[in-house]
């Protein structure tokens, strides 16, 4: 089923966001009017792409991840997705084509705390390249991969990319964790 532009644009908001949202801060975080918002997250429920877990709050359901692309994750898929990477299937950071920074991230969790040490610069590039999606595919992630395009779409720069990227990565990474049955950090 195909979707109006504006619907598949509060999909992909909710998806990125993955928590209960108010229609209020859908139609802020897609610039739209929030009237117009309000009606097709009616829509959007009605079909079955959208929840309310308690009043006044909306949520992406399975049905509408799928309907974005995103497959459900099974367990053998989420441990598959975490296993250790072999160094030449790790992530190599770059500042730009030829000069490399020398961090090599070889798992999900390793990505997010190596994030912290790349230049902001580096992350730009590897954004604007769709080299982290390229990544997060060969794990087998395509959800993070959807991510990693809805983040680049919204043309976040500079430190706000760094932190709005690694939240993504880390909400991720808990969430792969506990479907794989693995020990989930607390801090």
């Amino acid at each position: 089923m195909s979707l109006s532009p504006i619907k598949q644009e509060i999909l992909e908001t909710m998806l990125l966001n993955e928590k209960p949202l108010k229609a209020m801060e859908i139609a802020k975080e897609t610039k739209k009017e929030f009237q117009p918002v309000n009606m097709h997250l009616l829509g959007l429920t009605k079909m079955g792409y959208v929840s309310l877990p308690e009043k006044g709050l909306y949520i992406i359901t399975e049905k509408g991840k799928r309907v974005l692309g995103v497959p459900e994750t099974t367990k053998e898929k989420a441990m598959a997705i975490l296993a250790y990477a072999p160094h030449d299937k790790a992530f190599n950071f770059y500042v730009t084509v030829g000069k490399p920074l020398s961090l090599h991230a070889h798992n999900l969790r390793d990505f997010a705390n190596k994030l912290d040490r790349a230049d902001v610069a580096s992350v730009e590039f590897h954004l604007q390249r769709g080299d982290f999606e390229v990544w997060f595919k060969g794990l087998g992630d395509e959800k993070l991969a959807k991510k990693t395009v809805l983040l680049k779409k919204r043309n976040i720069v500079g430190e706000d990319l760094r932190k709005q990227l690694r939240c993504i990565v880390e909400l991720r990474y808990l969430e792969l964790a506990k479907l794989a049955g693995q020990p989930v950090p607390t801090e």
